[in-house]
């Protein structure tokens, strides 16, 4: 056990320096949120006004080297807490007539944040038709 008095490394050290062959590089990074399910008022039937659906959403986030964290400090992280505490935000209290609307919303807001390289944004309404598993939108920089 180490002494307390002893600081910990911050910076995270590869498990064999060196031997991670050059084709196993990594050349890209992601963070995600998915399958968030969140009650939106979405819809443009006289049924769906005013009655919440269910919408489930993806996000995708493909982040740059200089802001994903090399270091093992919650002020290197990447705040997951943003994605779901903004989209939260972000849909409460709002009237959606579309799901296009509601990702594009979505996906601007992510996009503007530093360091994104690309991006995948989709949601679905699960309870859409009952012969279906879902019904949806994907906004992609690929």
């Amino acid at each position: 056990m180490m002494p307390d008095n002893v600081p910990l490394p911050t910076f995270i050290e590869p498990m064999a320096p060196g031997m991670v062959p050059r084709h196993l590089a990594i050349r890209s990074s992601k963070l995600f949120l998915q399958d968030f399910d969140l009650p939106v008022d979405i819809g443009f039937h006289a049924f769906e006004v005013g009655s919440p659906q269910t919408l489930r959403l993806n996000i995708e986030v493909w982040v740059d080297a200089d802001h994903f964290p090399r270091c093992d400090t919650v002020a290197e992280a990447w705040d997951y807490d943003f994605l779901r505490n903004a989209v939260l935000g972000l849909v409460e209290g709002r009237r959606f007539n579309l799901q296009e609307t509601v990702a594009h919303a979505i996906y601007d807001m992510v996009a503007a944040r530093a360091g994104v390289v690309g991006l995948r944004v989709s949601t679905r309404k699960p309870d859409a038709y009952p012969d279906c598993e879902a019904v949806g939108v994907e906004l992609s920089s690929y």
